[in-house]
């Protein structure tokens, strides 16, 4: 079993898409485990929307505030403290598949992690996003969408997993603003896995034909 965890340059920068992507390649399962602000439904939702395979389990969050903020402010408006070992006692449980929602075993699944905004935001006063990621020992991939500016928070968050040893995959592009992808990849050392073209609506027909671009490939990056 790999524990992938999607994390991005920051907010809304595809996260979601990505893992429904990497879900459908790969039929992994799917957990949020920090959700802020669901008025527009969650991310959890969306993906479900997204994904056509049968064997892909969407776990519910640990967290799951309403307050669309930094989870630590969203989690502090509800007078509660985010808590890095209850998340982890939820991931223990999926791991062995305690909290499917099918009888089926899943522990042997592949997991995908969505992270919450980029490796920077914190989840209580003293723990970020890369905290929860060395909690889990979890394997990184980066998202990272083209607009101005994207250089510069790509080169950013490529040093803080440098600096905090965290065991990257590689990127995933979003959109096509400018041809960024070479530049970020030999700067930053670390490799493209894909590349997602614009789309204004994006649907599960549209997740599954980005699957099926990097499904074989993308086994090369888990071995």
């Amino acid at each position: 079993m790999n524990t992938i965890f999607v994390t991005g340059i920051g907010t809304d920068v595809g996260k979601t898409v990505a893992a429904a992507i990497l879900c459908e390649a790969l039929e992994a399962d799917y957990w949020k485990p920090v959700q802020t602000g669901f008025d527009k439904g969650t991310d959890s939702i969306l993906l479900k929307s997204f994904i056509t395979n049968s064997k892909t389990v969407i776990h519910p969050e640990t967290y799951k505030l309403q307050l669309a903020a930094s989870p630590h402010i969203a989690a502090r408006k509800e007078e509660i403290k985010i808590d890095l070992d209850k998340i982890y006692e939820d991931y223990e449980k999926i791991v062995k598949g305690q909290q499917s929602t099918v009888k089926v075993q899943r522990s042997t699944a592949n997991l995908i992690i969505e992270g919450a905004g980029g490796l920077m935001v914190p989840l209580n006063e003293n723990e970020f996003v890369t905290d929860l990621i060395k909690k889990f020992n979890a394997k990184v991939i980066l998202v990272s969408k083209n607009y101005l500016g994207s250089i510069n928070h790509s080169l950013l968050t490529a040093t803080v997993c440098k600096d905090n040893k965290l065991d990257v995959l590689g990127w995933m592009f979003n959109e096509d603003y400018m041809n960024y992808e070479e530049e970020i990849e030999e700067w930053s050392g670390y490799s493209k896995i894909a590349t997602v073209p614009t789309c204004e609506h994006v649907s599960a027909f549209f997740i599954q034909q980005q699957a099926l671009l990097i499904k074989h490939e993308l086994q090369s990056f888990l071995q």
